[in-house]
């Protein structure tokens, strides 16, 4: 494998390993050329969140459609296991996919999901059909149970969402990917600049999910566009082998064969 090799989820290959969410946009122009910007092939939309305006709600899934991007609807502000279930089965309906993220919210402070119940909306949408994306945290032993019951993509966090912190728990992410080394791997909330996406993907994750770190940047056009070069440069530095780091310094230039010798 190489740094320009497709991103492969459940049978679909694209090119950009950035997926990008749609809300809290200025605009929807501006959404879309933030989209345009940043080259990204997928991006999520809530079915709760944007039910929620009727009439608007439909015009805005009609003008994601006309984007020409895959869609991923989630399951954004479902606090149960039921209501992950019942909002999945109502997105496969309105888009006509079997793609789905998973979020089922355990603490309404954090965001932080809940993995207890989050195990078993996979399990049930799995067995639906649905090919499901669940946001999880960092935990080893959720991470198992996900694949267990049917999960073959995991989208860890790497701080709570919105909070652009960048990577809370450098040892966790580098401990899931050494377990999983097989298993597609996007960081999904966190990130706050294109360093932080650079850096989870110097780790060899092979994606990175944003939505307030471009819809609220000063120019989130610009800002898509940072970050897909982050990413880019990230993976590719992965597969260059970064060096390892050392705690005292190492000359560059030789010792041997300088031309004068050190005075006395």
């Amino acid at each position: 494998m190489t740094s320009q090799a497709p991103l492969c989820l459940y049978g679909s290959q694209f090119q950009s390993r950035l997926l990008l969410g749609t809300a809290r946009y200025p605009s929807p122009a501006v959404l879309a050329d933030s989209i345009r910007a940043s080259g990204c092939e997928i991006v999520t939309v809530s079915l709760r969140r944007e039910a929620g305006g009727g009439r608007a709600g439909e015009s805005f899934w009609r003008f994601i459609r006309d984007l020409g991007v895959k869609v991923l609807p989630n399951t954004a502000g479902c606090l149960t296991a039921k209501e992950a279930i019942t909002t999945a089965q109502m997105a496969r309906e309105v888009f006509a996919t079997n793609w789905i993220k998973l979020e089922v919210i355990g603490d309404e402070d954090t965001l932080q999901p809940d993995v207890f119940a989050l195990v078993d909306a996979a399990r049930t949408l799995s067995r639906e059909g649905f090919e499901v994306l669940p946001y999880t945290t960092d935990d080893l032993v959720v991470a198992d149970k996900l694949l267990d019951v049917g999960c073959q993509v995991l989208m860890p966090w790497a701080a709570p969402i919105g909070s652009g912190r960048g990577v809370n728990n450098l040892y966790a992410l580098r401990a899931l990917r050494a377990r999983f080394p097989q298993t597609p791997l996007i960081i999904d909330a966190g990130l706050g600049a294109p360093s932080h996406a650079a850096a989870v993907m110097e780790l060899g994750y092979d994606g990175v999910l944003l939505n307030t770190a471009v819809a609220r940047a000063g120019d989130p056009s610009a800002m898509a566009r940072a970050f897909s070069l982050g990413i880019e440069a990230g993976r590719a530095a992965f597969f260059a082998k970064i060096i390892t780091p050392r705690d005292m310094a190492e000359p560059s230039t030789p010792a041997l064969g300088r031309p004068f010798d050190r005075l006395a």
